[in-house]
């Protein structure tokens, strides 16, 4: 006889967990596993039953792409009562891994009361994002890519209606823009924005990213439920 089926969280088998308030609205979080640190930073109220998942790409990050977008995007949507939580992989690259860091943080925030979901990812965290999206379902609100990769998109198409807002630089000197157009046919839909001029990091648009997304975020939240 088998058990109850186990959370994300739980799956992990934490060690231990850490957490403390490093500013006003910002708090560190660390849990320990035995195949590696899961880091969460996490912006907003405590209890918003909206919040943003962050994810950066083979490499990890915690601040995004376009000078430290996700930072921003935190402070940004902390003043709409939207959380983001920007999530540092226990062992960046490895997408099934990562995917279950996302689901996990989702998993942890939702113990505070988050109930709708937005992801987000760069480069490879564009998959991670998509995945993740997937294994959300219904609870997730939307799917942002920055320059994603189409590996591990591939089951893009089980986001079923889920609003997908696809982003790429036209100057991309790893992942051509066309990976995009790759990834809506995948999904069946989404939204494709070419950046003109702007390369990988997006640097080059960062500005209209904060601007793009501070807007489309708040109203995949304020949609009715599907």
């Amino acid at each position: 006889m088998t058990g109850e089926p186990r959370s994300p969280l739980e799956l992990l088998h934490a060690l231990a967990v850490q957490e403390s308030e490093i500013a006003d609205g910002l708090r560190h979080v660390e849990i320990y596993t035995l195949r590696g640190l899961l880091t969460l930073l996490w912006h907003g109220p405590r209890d918003a039953e909206d919040v943003v998942l962050t994810c950066g790409g083979a490499m990890g990050s915690l601040l995004g792409p376009a000078e430290g977008l996700y930072h921003d995007l935190g402070l940004a949507l902390t003043d709409a009562g939207i959380g983001t939580v920007r999530v540092g992989y226990r062992k960046p690259g490895d997408l099934s891994g990562c995917v279950h860091d996302l689901a996990a943080a989702a998993d942890f925030v939702s113990r505070s009361g988050a109930r709708r979901f937005v992801t987000v990812g760069h480069s490879f965290g564009g998959a991670v994002a998509v995945q993740t999206g997937v294994v959300l379902g219904a609870h997730c609100r939307g799917v942002v890519t920055l320059a994603t990769q189409s590996a591990g998109c591939e089951q893009a198409g089980d986001l079923g209606d889920t609003p997908l807002l696809l982003i790429h630089g036209t100057r991309d000197e790893l992942l051509p823009p066309e990976t995009s157009g790759v990834v809506q046919m995948l999904a069946g839909h989404g939204e494709v924005v070419l950046c003109p001029g702007a390369g990988h990091l997006l640097t080059e648009a960062a500005a209209d990213l904060r601007g793009r997304l501070t807007t489309w975020i708040p109203e995949r939240f304020g949609e009715s439920d599907r």
